[in-house]
This record gives structure tokens, sequence and C-alpha cells, in this order.
């Protein structure tokens, strides 16, 4: 579904990126866990369209996503949920949720409403509730459901546990893994290793913008090296 390959993105004169490659197939959970700085969200925002490598190559359903404009990358089918959120803070929860539905037809918006607030009943419960007033965790919830609304193929997390208490860590996580068993891919980042690992299928480790280490989800949890460096084992 997602192929990178060889991509290498700099800050002015620094080298974020270093030769990246890794895949993505349908109906996986694919995690990239590292420190911070190790290059996760660069990654992801180049994947986006945010940001630009200088090299090789990203596909995403068979078609070169490199140039393409992060609105028609939307529109193709792939969604990022940013991290620290970035919702709109002043608009209801309601809005938030049209404004992410803005790549697709009108027609589409009512029945992609209900689908989100099957999947996320607190904000059903809250849709005309201005989003600044929610928790945390509720705001995480609105970001995901957000990027749902305009009916990827692939969805890529970017730290969505960062600054949530540990009940709400395993509830997302919970509501990570009802998508994936509802058909979504998923290309996670997360600095919670432990979490990350125990739901995915496969994960790449990065160090100082290069994969040092690929595994099953399992493979990476039981090695002694990952233990030791993320794990606190």
């Amino acid at each position: 579904m997602l192929k990178v390959n060889g991509i290498n993105v700099y800050y002015g004169s620094i080298h974020a990126i270093k030769d990246v490659s890794f895949e993505v197939h349908q109906g996986e959970i694919v995690t990239l866990i590292g420190a911070n700085g190790a290059g996760k969200s660069t990654t992801l925002q180049t994947i986006s369209g945010l940001l630009h490598s200088r090299t090789g190559s990203i596909e995403f359903l068979g078609q070169n996503l490199m140039g393409v404009p992060a609105f028609k990358i939307v529109s193709r089918g792939l969604a990022q949920v940013p991290e620290g959120r970035r919702i709109f803070l002043q608009m209801t929860v309601e809005e938030n949720l049209e404004m992410g539905a803005y790549t697709q037809p009108n027609t589409t918006i009512a029945p992609g409403l209900e689908r989100v607030y099957e999947q996320f009943p607190r904000l059903k419960e809250r849709r005309r509730q201005i989003a600044g007033t929610l928790s945390g965790g509720e705001q995480q919830m609105l970001a995901m459901g957000r990027a749902l609304m305009s009916g990827p193929k692939l969805l890529m997390l970017d730290e969505p546990s960062m600054g949530l208490a540990p009940i709400l860590v395993e509830q997302i996580f919970e509501i990570i893994r009802k998508l994936h068993q509802a058909g979504t891919t998923i290309l996670l980042v997360e600095q919670n290793a432990q979490a990350a690992l125990s739901i995915a299928d496969r994960g790449y480790v990065l160090e100082t913008g290069k994969i040092v280490t690929t595994g099953t989800g399992a493979e990476l949890l039981a090695s002694p090296a990952i233990k030791k460096a993320y794990l606190g084992g």
C-alpha cells in the first residue's frame, strides 16, 4: 500500500532523515519507534507532503507522491493525525469533524459523521461543545475522528498517546485496535514503544534519522537491545 524508498530530508543544513526505506501493506499496523529527535514525525510529514525529500520515492497505492500537494494526498486516501492533535479549538466538535471532510463530496458528510459517532460515542455526546474545552483524551479522539472523515485507506497517527494519563493511553490504543479490526490500515509513530509494539504487525526503529532495526512487533518486544533502549528493561 505504501512504499517509502531512500528518502533524505533536510532542515537547512541538518540531515534529518537519512536514506529511509520501509513499506506498509494493506491491513497492517506498522509502527515507527525511536527517541525524541529520531526523525519519526519528520518521516510522516514527508509522506503527507508537508516536507519534501531531496531523493528517493514515496508510492501510495502504486502512485508516486513526490511533489504532490498535501491536500491532494489526503484526497487520494492518506490522512494524518498530527502530533499535538491540532484541532480547531474555537470550533465545535462537529464543525471540526466536518472540516475533515473538505476533500469529500457533501453527500458523504452525514454518513461520515454517523460512522465517527459510532466509533467515538463521547464525541457524539459533545458534538455541540467547543473543542478547546474538551479533555486531552477527547481532543485526541476528535483529531482521529476528523482524519477518518476524509475516508482514508491509510491512517497515519503521530504520537497519539502524548500527554495523556495511563488510563487514557489504554483507551486510545483500544480505539486504534478497533479501527484496525474495522479494516483501516495504520502507520503509527509512537514514543510509547511498549504500547505500539504490542499492537503492531511490524515495526521499524529509527535512530538519528536512520532505520537501524526492523521486525515483527513480537520480535522487537522480545529483543534485549530494544528492551534496554526503549522498554526500560
